[in-house]
């Protein structure tokens, strides 16, 4: 075993699965080890998984063998490791004998291909570029080069700055005053706020709102830090913010439940030119949903919960269409995996025909009375 882990080490493991527990008291399943860059260091990131959570802790790298050999053969009878060069196999048998195998990595023909296959893409984040808030999340080395395993989520940041930079394409000013509701740790407002200003070089004020304290004050020292002045964090509730100047843009992303219905509320009561929403956990409709004929859609549980986060959203997009949006529903993943990929964009254009307005408000008269809802978001529009 020993040769099998200085082997393992020596090659510099991207990840690392430690499972198949030795006892069935032990509280988790399985851990995965994955190398991150944090703050420009070469770590190893800890998962550990119970049936329903997942834990996490960051080591040196220098204390991966240490930890190794505190799992196995103690905790965990099988390892599975990768390298960029190979592939580590091991498994402890019933009688304490150790049967270990490596061999060479044939992923990583593809994952080369992948690699290069994304740098051929005309990606607007470049890899190359040294950016401060992609470096600090650990998508990008301190050299400004691509972490091996973050080409998932440098892809989904850059789907992100797409979706923004086609919102502004008709968009006429250099300046942009923006609100980020329920911002939380910011990561994507960050990026934003780099995108706009030193790609775009546009005139831009951020504000950003959410309900925890320390998450504000970390993400205005932040902003400190990378010295980004018009980037402002401040404490606030999505429904009682009052801004003191007019308003270009509402970014909400992943608002909970009626949070995102009184973000669009106010961004549309300020006229703002544009809306870029992803709507997370739509708990209303479903709480209160009763069909009158549908009730296959409501009859098992998990098919209820998607019906109802559809609707909820299917009626978001209509009431921004009514109210003169030209709405796009997109699908997105944010930088954090979530399973909520629906994005709302909406592109004031003005008021539209007495008609049109007309079969968009009784597209939704159906669905309520079908279901016998009535959305906050048609409620707060007195509609």
């Amino acid at each position: 075993m020993d040769l099998f882990i200085d082997k393992l080490i020596s090659e510099q493991p991207y990840k690392i699965i430690l499972s198949n527990k030795t006892n069935k008291d032990n509280e988790f399943n399985k851990i995965i080890i994955t190398s991150k860059i944090i703050k420009g260091i070469s770590m190893y990131q800890i998962e550990k998984f119970t049936g329903t959570q997942a834990f996490h802790i960051n080591i040196n790298s220098t204390e991966l063998e240490n930890v190794l050999y505190q799992y196995i053969p103690n905790d965990y009878k099988q390892l599975n490791g990768f390298s960029n060069n190979f592939e580590f196999n091991l498994k402890v048998t019933k009688k304490g004998k150790f049967l270990t195998n490596i061999k060479k990595n044939t992923a990583v023909e593809l994952t080369n291909n992948t690699s290069a296959h994304n740098k051929e893409k005309n990606y607007i984040l470049k890899e190359g570029t040294l950016i401060q808030p992609l470096i600090d999340l650990g998508v990008f080395t301190k050299e400004g080069k691509i972490v091996r395993t973050m080409y998932d989520k440098y892809k989904q940041i850059n789907k992100f700055i797409e979706i923004v930079e086609d919102a502004l394409k008709d968009y006429k000013s250099d300046t942009i005053r923006i609100i980020d509701f329920g911002c939380g740790k910011s990561y994507l407002t960050f990026i934003m706020y780099y995108y706009l200003v030193e790609l775009k070089h546009m005139n831009v004020h951020i504000t950003g709102l959410d309900l925890k304290e320390k998450v504000i004050d970390k993400c205005n020292s932040i902003a400190k830090k990378y010295n980004y002045k018009n980037l402002t964090f401040k404490l606030g509730n999505i429904n009682s913010y009052k801004h003191p100047t007019d308003v270009d843009m509402v970014v909400t992303l992943h608002a909970c439940d009626t949070a995102t219905d009184y973000a669009l509320y106010n961004a549309i009561c300020w006229n703002a030119k544009i809306i870029l929403s992803v709507p997370c956990c739509q708990h209303e409709i479903n709480n209160t949903m009763k069909a009158n004929t549908a009730t296959l859609l409501t009859r098992y549980g998990i098919i209820k919960e998607r019906t109802a986060a559809l609707m909820t959203d299917a009626i978001r997009a209509n009431l921004l269409e009514y109210m003169g949006y030209k709405t796009s529903v997109l699908e997105f993943i944010d930088i954090e995996h979530s399973p909520k990929n629906i994005l709302l964009r909406g592109v004031k254009k003005g008021s539209i025909s007495d008609k049109k307005k007309q079969q968009l408000l009784k597209e939704i008269k159906v669905i309520t009375k079908e279901f016998n809802i009535n959305p906050t978001l048609l409620k707060l529009l007195h509609l």
